[in-house]
């Protein structure tokens, strides 16, 4: 998989444009997202990727040649040298948990969270649709794998607990071309979806007796997770920029570090506020500085709809403090059970350990033929489509939201991710009883007291409009405003 330019410039105020992109060239090199041998695109596309002159881009290059970072080959293209001296390794979060402190007094709200009547119209943030999904190209992939008596006999035998290796191979190769992470097929586990990739690692890192930082607002799922090992489970403050970083060097100051502080920086889950650049740089200095681990959920990445994706906080790690959760089911669909972990090879080696234990091996058919639909192109030109039958949606539930309910309402599209954080501005309403009455009519969404940590009401809701056309969203804001 080719890569793609992900670099952000802010017309920088010192030092010349091109030298900027040399040097972002050469930290990709160096963190292995471009790796030695690896063929650069052209310079007309880099150039139009990053809004800038072709000279620009050629000054770029003709700087790393000088520096011998990258080498052109005449009729064939331009290169990163193959012979540069070996990277740095990186350090790596240097306890994992001696014993899993699994324990099965969970918190309640994970039986109550994701019941949705038959029939009804889902408002439910982050569902993807799928009516879109390529039903005939999936089962073409599967019945490749299985066509061949080598390539089945090897699927349906006992495997790596970390995953099919191709699969590995190919979503790695994904997350350096398109996020900017490095990582190899040995630093990845894939699971059955990101929730059996949070209790990995939750069972992999944390004891009972350690403490657990969580965003105030955030995913139930996910603090049931942790809360699972015994740990102490603490909530951070979250506001228009995310979660309050100087919150948690306060609490740190108070009470010591914590074992984990689980996190969503690019579209905080359920608020849809992308962490900014000086709290994300803040909270790894953090991490790096008490060598704690920094779980980071980027549940839906690819659904960016104004201005350049943010890079994980893992592409940013230097310190081997972040354990990077990913998953395929926001991009295809649920059913198919497909997460990934990207950490240190400490933490990749405690997680499969545990992986053993629980259930011993992923479904290898699945995983082949998913390696199959990355490999030959079909995940990236679904994930085309998807976002642009996507965009017109969050616009449409933009637009009926005003009409319907705008004096009651207050929407703001985030530029990601597929729901909205909606503000109810009308102070008189009983939100969870109205909340009662939508699901009667048949129309489901959350509300903020349900994902706030302690249950408090922010009085906002959370509308998803992915899993519905622009006809089923007018219909289920129509049924809203009945119910109001």
């Amino acid at each position: 998989m080719a890569w793609t330019p992900r670099i952000h410039l802010e017309r920088p105020t010192e030092g010349a444009v091109y030298l900027h992109i040399a040097g972002a060239v050469q930290e990709d090199v160096r963190t292995g997202v471009l790796r030695r041998g690896d063929r650069l695109p052209g310079t007309r596309a880099v150039a139009k990727s990053l809004g800038v002159h072709r000279n620009t881009v050629l000054a770029a290059w003709q700087e790393l040649e000088a520096q011998g970072w990258i080498a052109t080959r005449p009729s064939s293209g331009t290169f990163v040298t193959a012979d540069l001296p070996p990277l740095p390794a990186t350090a790596a979060v240097t306890r994992v948990a001696g014993e899993a402190g699994f324990s099965v007094d969970l918190p309640p709200f994970v039986g109550s969270y994701g019941d949705v009547p038959a029939g009804a119209l889902e408002l439910e943030a982050g569902k993807p649709d799928l009516r879109l999904v390529p039903g005939d190209l999936l089962g073409r992939a599967w019945r490749r794998v299985l066509a061949s008596p080598r390539r089945a006999r090897e699927v349906l035998a006992y495997g790596d607990p970390r995953g099919l290796q191709r699969l590995r191979r190919e979503l790695t190769a994904m997350l350096a071309a398109r996020r900017g992470l490095a990582a190899d097929e040995e630093g990845i586990v894939v699971t059955r979806g990101a929730q059996h990739a949070l209790f990995l690692t939750a069972q992999a890192l944390v004891r009972r007796g350690d403490t657990v930082l969580v965003e105030e607002m955030g995913f139930p799922p996910a603090w049931a997770a942790l809360g699972s090992t015994g740990a102490t489970v603490v909530p951070m403050p979250v506001d228009e920029g995310g979660l309050s970083v100087a919150a948690v060097e306060r609490w740190i100051e108070q009470h010591g570090a914590p074992r984990a502080i689980y996190v969503t920086p690019h579209h905080q889950y359920p608020t849809m506020t992308a962490l900014g650049p000086g709290r994300r740089a803040h909270l790894l200095r953090l991490a790096t500085e008490h060598r704690f681990a920094v779980i980071e959920d980027d549940y839906d990445n690819e659904f960016h709809f104004e201005g350049q994706p943010v890079r994980p906080l893992a592409a940013a790690d230097r310190a081997g403090v972040v354990v990077y959760v990913g998953t395929m089911s926001k991009v295809l669909a649920p059913g198919l059970r497909l997460g990934y972990v990207v950490a240190s090879q400490p933490v990749i080696e405690a997680i499969a350990r545990v992986r053993r234990v629980v259930d011993r091996q992923g479904d290898q058919i699945s995983e082949a033929a998913m390696a199959e639909l990355l490999a030959d192109g079909t995940v990236l030109r679904h994930i085309s489509r998807v976002r642009r039958v996507y965009r017109g949606r969050r616009q449409a539930l933009a637009e009926t939201l005003t009409d319907q309910l705008g004096d009651v309402l207050l929407p703001s599209p985030p530029p990601g991710g597929l729901a909205f954080w909606v503000r109810v501005l009308d102070d008189t309403i009983d939100i969870a009883a109205w909340h009662r009455r939508c699901e009667e009519r048949g129309v489901v969404f959350r509300i903020g007291s349900e994902l706030h940590f302690r249950g408090q009401d922010p009085r906002h809701l959370r509308l998803g409009y992915a899993a519905l056309n622009e006809e089923e969203l007018v219909e289920a804001v129509r049924r809203m405003r009945i119910a109001l």
